[in-house]
This record gives C-alpha cells, sequence and structure tokens, in this order.
C-alpha cells in the first residue's frame, strides 16, 4: 500500500513538472510566433515599397518628404537623427549609470541606499511625455543659454533626456547583476589582500559583466525606440546632419508623425513600414550583437 502511495506521489509530481514544462514551452513559442508574425507583417506591407523603389535610394537618400508634390523617400536623414540623439544619450548615460550602480552596490552605506534606489525606480516611472515637456521647455532653454544653437529644439537636447530616461534601466539591471555576485567572491580576494576597489575592479565587474552588458543593451533600446520624448526634443527636422546641435527627426518620431497623414494603401503608407521594418532590423541586430557580447565574456569569465 505504501509503496503504491509513493509511486502516486511520484506519478502527481511527474505530472506537475510536465505540465509546468510545457506551459513554459508554450510562452516561449508564443513569444517566438509573436516575432515572427511581426516581421512578416512588416515585410509583407514594405515589399510594394521596395518593389516600385530602388532600396539603395531609400538607404542612401538624404532627402524624407514623402507627402509632397514629388515625393522623395531618402531614410538617411532619419537613421542619422537615430544614430546622433542615441550614440550621445548613450555616451552620457553608459558612464554616469554604471558608476551609479557600482556605488549603490558596493561602496553605497545602507541607509544612504535605501534612499537613493527608491528615487531612481521612481524615475524609471515617470512618462516619457513629462520627460518630453521638461526637455521642449526647460533644458532647451539652458543648452540655448550655454551653447547658443540655431533651433532652440536639436539633438544634443533629446539625448540630453534620453540618458536620463536611460540610467534608471541600467542601474537597475546591472545592480542585480552585481548583487547576484556570490559574497565568498568578494571575501577570497579581500582574504588574499586585494583592496576594496581592487575587487571591485577585478572580480565583481568581471563576474557581473554579462549582466552589466544586458543592461547596457536594455537601455540603449530604450533610447532607440522612445517616440514622445524625442519629438518634443528634437525639433523633427527631416535633414542630414551631423551637428548635434542642428534638429533631426529620429526614425520613430518620423513614424509618429508621418502615420496619421498616410492613407492606406499610397505609396506613402507602403513607405513607412519600410522604415518600420528598418527599425525593426536595427533594434534586431542590437540584441544579436549583445548576445554575441554576452557569450564571449562570459566565456572567457568562465
Amino acid at each position: 500500500m505504501a509503496f503504491k502511495k509513493k509511486k502516486s506521489k511520484l506519478s502527481v509530481d511527474a505530472l506537475r513538472e510536465n505540465g509546468a514544462r510545457a506551459l513554459l514551452f508554450a510562452c516561449a513559442f508564443v513569444s517566438l510566433i509573436t516575432l515572427g508574425l511581426v516581421f512578416i507583417f512588416l515585410l509583407g506591407n514594405a515589399i510594394p515599397f521596395f518593389q516600385a523603389n530602388d532600396l539603395w535610394a531609400f538607404l542612401t537618400g538624404k532627402v524624407w518628404s514623402p507627402f509632397s508634390d514629388y515625393p522623395l523617400y531618402g531614410v538617411l536623414p532619419l537613421l542619422m537623427g537615430t544614430i546622433l540623439v542615441s550614440l550621445v544619450a548613450a555616451i552620457i548615460a553608459i558612464p554616469i549609470g554604471i558608476g551609479c550602480t557600482v556605488y549603490l552596490s558596493e561602496i553605497a552605506d545602507p541607509k544612504v541606499k535605501r534612499i537613493l534606489k527608491p528615487v531612481i525606480e521612481v524615475l524609471a516611472g515617470v512618462p516619457s511625455v513629462v520627460y518630453g515637456l521638461f526637455a521642449a521647455l526647460v533644458l532647451s532653454n539652458w543648452i540655448f543659454d550655454i551653447f547658443h544653437p540655431v533651433a532652440r529644439l536639436n539633438a544634443l537636447n533629446g539625448a540630453l533626456i534620453l540618458s536620463v530616461m536611460m540610467i534608471p534601466i541600467l542601474v537597475s539591471v546591472a545592480e542585480e547583476a552585481m548583487n547576484s555576485v556570490p559574497g565568498s567572491l568578494r571575501e577570497a580576494s579581500l582574504a588574499l589582500g586585494a583592496t576594496k576597489w581592487e575587487t571591485i575592479r577585478m572580480v565583481v565587474i568581471p563576474a557581473s559583466l554579462p549582466g552589466i552588458v544586458a543592461a547596457v543593451v536594455l537601455s540603449v533600446g530604450r533610447a532607440v525606440g522612445e517616440t514622445m520624448a524625442v519629438i518634443m526634443a528634437t525639433g523633427s527636422a527631416t535633414q542630414f546632419t551631423i551637428s548635434i546641435l542642428d534638429s533631426v527627426r529620429p526614425i520613430t518620431a518620423a513614424l509618429a508623425i508621418d502615420v496619421p497623414e498616410s492613407v492606406a494603401g499610397s505609396m506613402q503608407y507602403y513607405s513607412l513600414f519600410a522604415v518600420g521594418l528598418l527599425l525593426f532590423v536595427i533594434t534586431f541586430s542590437i540584441n544579436l550583437l549583445a548576445d554575441f557580447v554576452l557569450a564571449r565574456y562570459k566565456e572567457a569569465y568562465n
């Protein structure tokens, strides 16, 4: 009898385990199918545009004017606007975010950490339209007083506000990675005579590097995909420029502004799907690059 009860219990546990495994597989499969459907949807609607327009001219054209009498579909100004704003934002946010993470995780007094951590988490929850409003009405005036740019709303304005939006995400994810480093590694390093800073630099950061890289990629993805704040902060000028003090229109802003103007089935309509497909490829490539970097650094540390 006891043997039968034990066998029955093992069967129930195995059934639950298999059920949980099947449920998790279904969730992963749905995610994969969703990604595939998004790509197929974008590609299917972009094909009519590429059948009527040259791909090279689309990628290298310096004029984006789909609604003029003689429409031009050069996406280079939008692409340069996205790169300019995201790159400057990343240059500002990554050092500050990693420095803040190291301080919170390894150096800060617990009382200070209990104050700073919730403040940073609240910053992550502020709606992007609030950041955009601050950039448009306040930050732009500060930049104008310092640099005297031609346009009050420009790429630097958008990059600064995007960097503020990137830091909370970067700090939250990177701190979790640093906190997951076993304390025994720190104790072993200190026992061998290493200083606190040497332990952080040579033990904690390498051990948590995959998580830090993931945090950086997530924050850059936030910058590339952000829409509302860049619409309000960058001036939305479709011009090809490499100056951070000029107005620009990133890809996300172009999509948000041009979609209401387009008529379903028109060439302008299909051109927006081509731009959306380009944005999809960019973000997908960033994630693939992150996976590659994660694998390389994880293997090196092991």
